[in-house]
C-alpha cells in the first residue's frame, strides 16, 4: 500500500469534521448519526456535498490503522483510496485493511435530506428537480432558508414555480415569524391543490381535552363542550375523565355482575340473597355493601358522576397555539373547499359528458335500426361485441396500436354492416310490423353470436389496446382530469353524429330511409324500394355500432358479454330521446349519462343503486313525456 505523506501524517478540514465525530460514523446507528451528518452538512466546505453522496452511497470506508476516511474505488479485491479534501488518489489498500461505512436505509434516508441543501442548487436541472421533490417528501424546518435562497438564481422557469410555492407551504408550516406564515396562507387560499390542503388541515385540527375547572388562557381553544351533549355524550365525557386519572373509572354492568358472583357467600351477596338479584336497585344495593367492605372498587352513582363532570370542562383545543394562524388557516379552506366544490361539479360535468358519449355512440345504430326502421334488435349488443373482436383482431396482425385501430374502425363497421344485412335479410325482412317475433328472434341470435364468440375466443377478456398517445389524462388541477381515451370517444362521438347528418340530409340513402319512415306506401309507389332501404339502414346502424364496439372496447373489458353491458343504456338512451330522432338520441344520451354520473355522485359505493334509480326516474320521465324528449312525426308517431 502506498500513501502520501499528507494523508499519513494529518489531515485536512473536511477529514478533521469526519475524525470528530469518527465513532458514531463508525457505528452507523440511526438514533446517534444525526449529529455527524449536520457537522459534515453545515461545515461549509466545498467538499461536504460529495462526502455526503459517497457516505449515501455506501463507497466512503474507513482505515483500520489510523481511522482516516476515504471514498473507495473497488478495483477486484484492490481499494483505490481518494482523499476526501483534495479529490486526489493517494493510494490503494486491501480489504482487509479498510472497514466499509454501511449506512442503512434510515440513515440514508437522512443523509438525502441533508444532501437537499446542496441539491438546490445543483448545476444539473435534474438534481435541483429531484432535492425538491425530496423536500416536498421529507420537508423540515433547517430546510426553509436553503430553499429561499436557492430561488433568486433559478433559471429554469417552471423550476422555480415550483420552489416559490413548495417555499409557500413550508412557510406556513415551520416559519416562526407569525406575519409571514398569515401573508403565506393568504398566497396560497386560491390554490386547490392536495398539497395546500394538507397543510393547512393541520392548522386547524384539534383535540379534545379535559380540565379541572376552566381551559387555560394560554391554549387556542376551538370550542368548548357541554357533557350530554351530540357533540359529547355523556359516557363519552366521563371517560375521558377516567382515563385522564381525573375520577375512579365507573363500573360497568359486566364487571358488576362479575363482582357480584366472585363474592356469593351462603346464598347471599353482601347481605342481599342471591334470587333478588334479578332487580337492577338490589344489584346495586349488593355491590354497594361489597365496596363498603373494600371487596371491590366504590360504584359510582349518577350523582357523583354528575359532580365529577360538573367540577371539569371539555374542549375541542388546536394543535396550533396561534389563534390568529387558525383564522386565517380556516378562513382558506373555507375559499378553497368552495373552489373544490366548484371543481367537482366541472369534473362531475366532464365524466357525465363522457358517459353520454359513450352511450350515445353505443346508441347511435340503435337509433336507426329501432327508431327509424321500428326494429326491436335484441341482437344490436353484439355488434357492439363484434366490433370489438375485430379491434382485437387486427391488433393481431398489426401491432402498431395507431395503425392497428386506423385500420380496425373502417374494418369493423364493413364487418358489422355485412353481418347486419345478413340478419336483415335472414330473419328480420320476414317479421316486419310483428314486434314480439322480432324481439325474440333477434334475441335468439343474440345467445347464438354470444355463444359463438365464447367458443372461439374463449371466456377470458382479451385485449384491445390503445396507442400510446391516449394514455393518461388531460389534468386541469388536482380534482379535474379527464382521460384522453375518453375524449377520443367524444370526438369519435361528434364525428359519426356528423356522417350520420351528412348521409341523412345529403345523400339519396338518406332521402329514401326519410320517405320510408314517412310513408312507406307512398315512398313505393315513387319508386323507392322499401325493402332495399330498410336492408341499408339496418346495416349502417349495425356498422356504427361495430365502430362503437371498438372505441368501447378500449377501455372495457373484451369479452363476448360486453354487448350486454351497453343494450340497455342504449335502448333507453332511444326511447328517453324519441324514437327515430338522432337529436332526441344525442339528449337522451346526455341526460342518462348526467343522470347516472349524478346519482354515483351522491352513491359512490353502490353503482347498482345508481342505475336502479336511474332506471326509476326514466320510467316515470316516460310517463309524461311517452314520446321522448323530441317526439318523431311520420309513420313512427303514428304507431
Amino acid at each position: 500500500m502506498t500513501c502520501s505523506a499528507r494523508t499519513q501524517g494529518g489531515a485536512g478540514p473536511m477529514q478533521a469534521v469526519l475524525q470528530k465525530h469518527a465513532e458514531i460514523i463508525a457505528q452507523s446507528s440511526r438514533r446517534t448519526i444525526q449529529p455527524a451528518i449536520d457537522a459534515v452538512a453545515g461545515s461549509g466546505l466545498p467538499q461536504a456535498q460529495v462526502v455526503l453522496q459517497t457516505w449515501q452511497a455506501r463507497e466512503m470506508w474507513q482505515r483500520t490503522s489510523d481511522g482516516l476516511f476515504f471514498r473507495v474505488q473497488e478495483d477486484g479485491a484492490t481499494l483505490r483510496l481518494f482523499d476526501f479534501d483534495t479529490g486526489a488518489e493517494i493510494g490503494t489498500a486491501s480489504k482487509a485493511d479498510m472497514d466499509q461505512i454501511k449506512p442503512n436505509s434510515g440513515i440514508q434516508s437522512i443523509i438525502g435530506t441533508a444532501l437537499v441543501t446542496f441539491q438546490l442548487s445543483d448545476p444539473d436541472p435534474a438534481r435541483r428537480a429531484d432535492a425538491v421533490a425530496s423536500l416536498q417528501r421529507n420537508a423540515s424546518a433547517e430546510l426553509l432558508a436553503p430553499l429561499r435562497a436557492s430561488i433568486p438564481p433559478e433559471t429554469d422557469p417552471a423550476l422555480k414555480t415550483r420552489k416559490e410555492r413548495l417555499e409557500r407551504l413550508l412557510t406556513i408550516s415551520f416559519d416562526p415569524d407569525r406575519a409571514a406564515r398569515i401573508e403565506a396562507i393568504n398566497d396560497v387560499s386560491g390554490d386547490i391543490g392536495v398539497d395546500v390542503r394538507a397543510t393547512l388541515n393541520p392548522l386547524v385540527a384539534t383535540r379534545l381535552q379535559v380540565f379541572e375547572g376552566a381551559p387555560p388562557d394560554t391554549l387556542n381553544v376551538a370550542r368548548l363542550l357541554d357533557p350530554g351533549s351530540d357533540a359529547l355524550p355523556r359516557e363519552e365525557a366521563y371517560r375521558l375523565l377516567s382515563d385522564a386519572g381525573l375520577a375512579p373509572p365507573r363500573i360497568t354492568q359486566a364487571a358488576l355482575r362479575e363482582a357480584l358472583t366472585a363474592n356469593i357467600t351462603e346464598g347471599s351477596v353482601g347481605g342481599i340473597p342471591v334470587h333478588t338479584l334479578s332487580d337492577p336497585a338490589s344489584r346495586i344495593a349488593a355491590y354497594t355493601a361489597l365496596a363498603d367492605a373494600g371487596l371491590v372498587p366504590p360504584y359510582l352513582t349518577d350523582v357523583a358522576m354528575d359532580a365529577a363532570l360538573a367540577a371539569h370542562s371539555f374542549a375541542d383545543v388546536y394543535a396550533e397555539p396561534d389563534a390568529t394562524i387558525t383564522t386565517a388557516a380556516a378562513e382558506a379552506l373555507t375559499r378553497i373547499n368552495t373552489m373544490v366544490g366548484v371543481n367537482q361539479a366541472f369534473d362531475l360535468g366532464l365524466d357525465a359528458i363522457s358517459l353520454a358519449s359513450i352511450y350515445f355512440l353505443a346508441a347511435i345504430g340503435l337509433a336507426i335500426t329501432f327508431g327509424v326502421m321500428g326494429v326491436i334488435n335484441m341482437a344490436h349488443g353484439e355488434f357492439i361485441m363484434m366490433g370489438a373482436y375485430t379491434g382485437y383482431v387486427v391488433q393481431l396482425f398489426i401491432p402498431n396500436h395507431t395503425a392497428s385501430i386506423i385500420v380496425a374502425i373502417p374494418l369493423a363497421f364493413a364487418v358489422t354492416f355485412a353481418a347486419g344485412v345478413a340478419l336483415e335479410r335472414l330473419v328480420i325482412r320476414w317479421l316486419y310490423n310483428r314486434p314480439l317475433e322480432t324481439l325474440l328472434a333477434t334475441f335468439g341470435v343474440s345467445i347464438a353470436l354470444q355463444q359463438l364468440f365464447k367458443n372461439i375466443f374463449g371466456t377470458q377478456a382479451r385485449p384491445l389496446t390503445a396507442p400510446a398517445w391516449l394514455d393518461g389524462s388531460l389534468v386541469f388541477n388536482d380534482v379535474v382530469a379527464i382521460s384522453y381515451i375518453r375524449i377520443a370517444i367524444f370526438v369519435l362521438a361528434m364525428v359519426f353524429l356528423t356522417i350520420f347528418l351528412f348521409i341523412m340530409k345529403r345523400t339519396r340513402l338518406g332521402l329514401e330511409t326519410r320517405a320510408v319512415t314517412q310513408n312507406p306506401g307512398m315512398a313505393a309507389a315513387m319508386g323507392i324500394n322499401p325493402g332495399r332501404v330498410n336492408m341499408l339502414t339496418f346495416g349502417l346502424g349495425s356498422g356504427i355500432a361495430g365502430v362503437a364496439g371498438v372505441a368501447i372496447g378500449l377501455f372495457a373489458k373484451v369479452t363476448s358479454e360486453l354487448g350486454q353491458d351497453y343494450i340497455v343504456q342504449s335502448f333507453m338512451t332511444v326511447v328517453v330521446g324519441g324514437v327515430g330522432n338522432i337529436w332526441g338520441t344525442l339528449l337522451g344520451a346526455a341526460m342518462i349519462g348526467g343522470l347516472q354520473k349524478g346519482i354515483e355522485f351522491f352513491n359512490p359505493s353502490n353503482t347498482l343503486a345508481a342505475q336502479t334509480y336511474m332506471i326509476l326516474f326514466i320510467i316515470l320521465f316516460i310517463q309524461f313525456r311517452p314520446r321522448g324528449i323530441i317526439a318523431l312525426r311520420g309513420r313512427a308517431a303514428g304507431d
